[in-house]
């Protein structure tokens, strides 16, 4: 965890309002990290609907494979999450490890073991020794509060500079429901599922089926439109719980996706999930700037979406970036490269809303000087127009600094 906070962290972090049925609390349990928190415990009533998106790795940790197992239940009690080591590449210590922390945390809450769902981040191939967690959990369990949402973002920190929470109130029906979420993420992010991990909780009544199509909808423009150096996790889990409190005040009970009742819901769902997921982007690792780029004119939009991640990924766009070099070459190569269709004498090129290259050529009133500064500003946005479609689509990420090489070449040691 850094010492410095980005320079593109939020100016300001919202109030986080209680949950009905969820509570939380922190400890120091020792596990890589000294002189702060690294576990959390977040208990939830009898009755909570669970939904989660994983990895796709080949490679997955063993609390993603706890938890793919345990979803199919679509019920949870309590939520462990550690950081400083991701019970990745561990083999049968790792999954003996999961067993026995959800064991721990099965007796502090006093549920069954398929109602804890598990998460890990930090160094992978390293043994975690789950034993840290006996008395901890209990401690934890006895004082947990209906509360404080910032502490549980900090404690699941690694690289992050700053704690992600985001929070929402809606009518459904015509209770008021509240969404509050959390995340963790700042390196190897290139979700293809979710991000690191990220946790969102609410108190209104809908059934797991309904809160998993939610989900999965959610993150496609969200969290897998974020890219910060083109790797995806082991540990990447994005959870969901709904704990359906807010039927005491008259919120409907909702058992699919497609309720019309749950427009408001979904809206202020999906932008908690875009505002996590753009923190995250802030918080690339030594990351000085925020990149939004944009491909339209494309055949279809998951042509514009590949297009978009090319570019995104490039190391050479990302350090010209750093550089505050408007080198749009770089971004003709990352399109070229791409695999899609795409015809060079048909393409534009916009940095800051300043049109740098057309039909395939440098624009005929490009100014040196009007590009340059521009691209001092702290946010760039990039649009590429191929001319070929309707296809559109939208990423988030970072620039690529000495920092990132600085963080990453001593990560484990």
């Amino acid at each position: 965890m850094s010492s410095s906070v980005s320079p593109l962290a939020p100016k300001n972090v919202p109030d986080m309002p209680v949950i009905a049925g969820v509570r939380l609390a922190t400890a120091e349990a020792g596990i890589r990290y000294k002189n702060r928190t690294d576990v959390l415990l977040a208990i939830m009533d009898k009755g909570t609907a669970v939904a989660g998106v994983f990895t796709k790795s080949k490679c997955p940790s063993a609390p993603v494979e706890w938890c793919r197992a345990k979803l199919k239940g679509g019920k949870a009690r309590a939520l462990v999450v550690n950081s400083g080591n991701a019970n990745a590449f561990t083999g049968k210590t790792g999954r003996a490890s999961t067993a026995l922390t959800a064991k721990i945390a099965a007796k502090a809450v006093g549920c069954s073991e398929s109602e804890i769902f598990l998460a890990s981040t930090g160094v992978i191939g390293e043994p975690l020794d789950a034993t840290k967690f006996d008395g901890v959990l209990g401690r934890l369990a006895e004082t947990a509060e209906a509360g404080d949402y910032l502490a549980a973002a900090k404690a699941i920190m690694t690289t992050d500079t700053f704690p992600k929470v985001a929070t929402a109130t809606v009518k459904l029906g015509k209770a008021k429901v509240t969404i509050n979420g959390m995340a963790k993420g700042a390196g190897m992010i290139a979700p293809d599922m979710a991000t690191m991990l990220s946790f969102i909780f609410t108190d209104a009544p809908i059934a797991p089926a309904a809160l998993q199509s939610l989900l999965k909808a959610g993150v496609e423009d969200t969290f897998n439109a974020v890219t910060i150096d083109g790797d995806t996790s082991t540990s990447d889990t994005l959870l969901a719980f709904a704990t359906g409190a807010a039927a005491e005040h008259g919120a409907p009970k909702i058992s699919r996706a497609s309720d019309p009742r749950l427009k408001a819901f979904t809206k202020a769902f999906n932008q908690i999930l875009a505002n996590l997921s753009e923190q995250v982007a802030r918080d690339g690792e030594g990351a000085r700037k925020l990149v939004e780029i944009t491909v339209e004119g494309a055949k279809t939009k998951a042509s514009a979406r590949r297009i978009a991640m090319s570019i995104a990924n490039s190391p050479l766009v990302k350090t010209a970036i750093a550089g505050e070099d408007a080198n749009w070459g770089r971004v003709v190569m990352a399109v070229g490269k791409a695999g899609e269709p795409a015809d060079r004498d048909k393409l534009s090129i916009s940095f800051n809303g300043i049109r740098v290259a057309k039909s395939g050529a440098r624009d005929p009133s490009y100014d040196e000087a009007q590009v340059s500064e521009a691209m001092k500003a702290p946010e760039i946005a990039i649009l590429v127009s191929l001319g070929l479609g309707k296809g559109r689509d939208r990423v988030l990420t970072c620039d690529l600094t000495k920092e990132y090489v600085a963080i990453n070449g001593d990560y484990r040691s």
